[in-house]
């Protein structure tokens, strides 16, 4: 008789929220990353998971319902991140717009347990943790015109060109999340690798329902958005001579029904 893994803390994230995903026939843009938990972010985790945690299951997401309690107005934005490392950026972000819901996931167990720590420390009630894979959230779990925004930064490149199939900006990907995105949202990607931002630049620029809200020469947001805070992953990949591309893209109005992958 199978049976569902438990979590590796109580009430924490779940070891497989989605265990028929797996069975997908598609390509995965991620490796799941538990790694070494420590003592303060597993803390975290079991003290505040049941109220901040979601773990993506494919069941229907209520943001409001959510984000209740966390002083946003009934139909405040939310924002999407998809890969926040240790969420550091992210808990910056979320302090510089407390009316904004940062709706943060990642595959990453300590990272998990870090943000919602962070989030604890500084009494940051606008950010939500989701675990697993954001191609379900995105198709199963919101609905159309739910999100103000979406952010990828700094995805794996997958640098080698067997793998660039893996990569997270394809023309699939962006067609599903814009299809969840209001009108006016943001779509702000940013990466150190220049055949990925060449990548997503083609991507996004092809995308009917998206416009490049930067007209620059390049294409890229220039100057670097300021709103956006510098990692650690960031300034070690500029101290060995990358260079950073941001691109940042409006949602144009609705004119087609909401695709699914």
């Amino acid at each position: 008789m199978s049976r569902t893994p438990t979590p590796r803390f109580a009430g924490g994230p779940a070891a497989h929220p989605h265990p028929e995903a797996h069975s997908e026939r598609r390509i995965r843009t991620f490796h799941p990353r538990r790694g070494r938990v420590t003592t303060g972010q597993a803390a975290a985790l079991e003290r505040h998971w049941a109220e901040w945690g979601v773990d993506i299951d494919g069941s229907t997401l209520d943001l409001p319902a959510l984000y209740q309690g966390a002083g946003l107005a009934p139909d405040g934005p939310v924002v999407l991140e998809i890969g926040f490392g240790m969420g550091d950026a992210t808990a910056r972000m979320a302090a510089a717009d407390p009316e904004t819901g940062i709706l943060a996931a990642d595959v990453h167990t300590p990272g998990q347990g870090n943000l919602i720590a962070l989030a604890e420390r500084d009494g940051l009630s606008n950010i939500r943790v989701a675990n697993g894979d954001a191609i379900i959230l995105l198709r199963d779990m919101l609905a159309p015109d739910s999100l103000a925004g979406l952010r990828v930064y700094f995805p794996d490149p997958w640098p080698k060109a067997r793998h660039h199939k893996r990569r997270m900006i394809q023309p699939e990907f962006v067609a599903l999340a814009v299809s969840r995105l209001r009108p006016g949202a943001t779509v702000h990607c940013a990466t150190d690798w220049e055949p990925y931002a060449e990548q997503m630049l083609e991507v996004l620029s092809a995308d009917p329902d998206l416009t490049n809200a930067y007209a620059t020469q390049s294409g890229y947001a220039e100057p670097r958005p300021a709103f956006r805070p510098m990692t650690k992953f960031e300034q070690q990949g500029l101290a060995k001579g990358h260079v950073v591309h941001d691109l940042v893209f409006t949602r144009n109005a609705r004119t087609a029904s909401a695709p699914t992958a």
